[in-house]
């Protein structure tokens, strides 16, 4: 994206934000953002304008310098991926990459930038998450969290079913408890999260919530998008969903516009509408228009009966 194209980005934020009365926070990914022409022009601007916002990239250019002048102009955290051990991260990723993550939250940790790790969880790699939970615990990461991976309806080799997930989760839960004294965070991404801890008696419905609400879940055409470099509008990144195009149409009237609401409409979830977690969960519908070409189906890693 041009930087002049950039700015306007971020006027159209700005100005949504303040006549919706919310505060703007940017996440910027690619690619890896530090190699944009204009990176740092366009962070410049975000400082300037007192607008916090987080790096989602890559390992390979961080210096203690790049570290230093991203802590400078405010960055609050920078987002670095690991996919598994050392042998499937670099499958996944490229060789030697695995060893340069774990070198570079060194990096940003003595310049003073929090350090999260996400977990993409698939077939693939999901024996090898509790490894990775002791590995970022010992490195002293901020946060950790992970989401599942969003296939093709076609491709099958990384599924994992519903029972394999519960237990799953439950394994996971008890290396979060292990580790609960850590300085690590453990943010419990996966809305699937909420169906496990209400199963275990640890999340309970509110009695005087609103029944008509939304209160947490997938947070799909409620509190995020996603722009992309040529303008488009996504609902959401994990999957085909461009509302429009914010140089063609003022992102604000996008976001309350028709096709933006089709994410809105809770009722047509064809299993979650059914459920009393509806306004708390909805899994991932990403991952069902993966598998079912449908934002609406059921998340293909659900395991409650309806």
């Amino acid at each position: 994206m041009p930087l002049d194209k950039a700015v306007e980005v971020i006027r159209q934020c700005e100005d949504m934000c303040r006549k919706m009365d919310r505060l703007p926070y940017f996440y910027i990914t690619g690619g890896d953002p530090v190699l944009h022409r204009e990176f740092w022009s366009i962070i410049s601007l975000l400082k300037e304008k007192d607008i916090p916002f987080t790096i989602l990239g890559n390992p390979f250019h961080l210096t203690d310098r790049v570290c230093q002048r991203l802590k400078a102009m405010g960055c609050q955290k920078y987002q670095l991926s690991i996919d598994g051990m050392r042998q499937t991260h670099d499958s996944i990723r490229k060789p030697g990459s695995f060893d340069t993550t774990i070198e570079k939250i060194d990096v940003l940790k003595r310049n003073g930038i929090r350090v999260a790790v996400m977990t993409t969880v698939s077939g693939t790699n999901i024996n090898e998450i509790p490894d990775i939970i002791d590995l970022v615990v010992k490195k002293g990461v901020n946060v950790f969290a992970f989401g599942r991976y969003c296939p093709t309806s076609e491709e099958k080799s990384t599924h994992i079913t519903p029972e394999e997930y519960r237990d799953f989760l439950g394994r996971i839960w008890q290396k979060f408890e292990q580790h609960k004294d850590s300085s690590t965070i453990f943010n419990l991404k996966d809305h699937l999260w909420t169906l496990f801890l209400y199963e275990k008696g640890l999340f309970r419905i509110p009695p005087n919530s609103d029944p008509d609400a939304i209160y947490d879940g997938c947070h799909c055409g409620d509190c995020h998008f996603t722009i992309q470099p040529n303008g488009n509008v996504m609902a959401c990144r994990r999957f085909e969903s461009v509302v429009g195009n914010l140089f063609k149409k003022p992102l604000h009237e996008l976001w309350n516009g028709e096709e933006m609401e089709r994410y809105r409409h809770y009722e047509r979830f064809e299993k979650c509408s059914r459920c009393e977690l509806l306004r708390f969960c909805r899994g991932c519908p990403a991952v069902a228009f993966g598998y079912h070409r449908s934002f609406y189906a059921p998340d293909p890693q659900c395991w409650k009966k309806i």
